[in-house]
């Protein structure tokens, strides 16, 4: 997997956009690129230094993840209890990994889609 296969990817899901809004904020987050759906975030990942990736996920989807993969960490500057952060170069398998990020997509779809209702 590569960064130009994976944001192709994200791109693919009906009306997701991408930012880079955090290098606002700091210098050091100018490569951080986000994936929005409803202009909500579901996945952000560093450009520069694509070893890993950040989604959104349930809480008890976030533990079950960490209780059966290895290469899972706490994600950057999100909550711990819905966001997860995947080392790209662990025991998570591509297609998981492309499915974590589905699922997150379509969290916040629902979520967002049921709110402008």
């Amino acid at each position: 997997m590569n960064i130009e296969d994976f944001r192709e990817f994200c791109l693919s899901m009906e009306g997701v956009t991408e930012k880079m809004p955090f290098g606002k904020f700091a210098r050091r987050y100018d490569t951080i690129l986000v994936f929005y759906v409803l202009e909500h975030m579901f996945c952000f990942v560093d450009i520069e230094d694509f070893t890993n990736i950040t989604v959104k996920s349930t809480p008890e989807e976030v533990e079950e993840i960490r209780m059966n993969h290895s290469f899972v960490s706490h994600p950057m500057n999100s909550s711990l209890r819905h966001w997860i952060q995947i080392e790209l170069n662990g025991d998570v398998p591509e297609s998981k990994i492309y499915a974590l990020v589905k699922r997150s997509y379509e969290l916040v779809r629902e979520k967002y889609t049921k709110k402008k209702r």
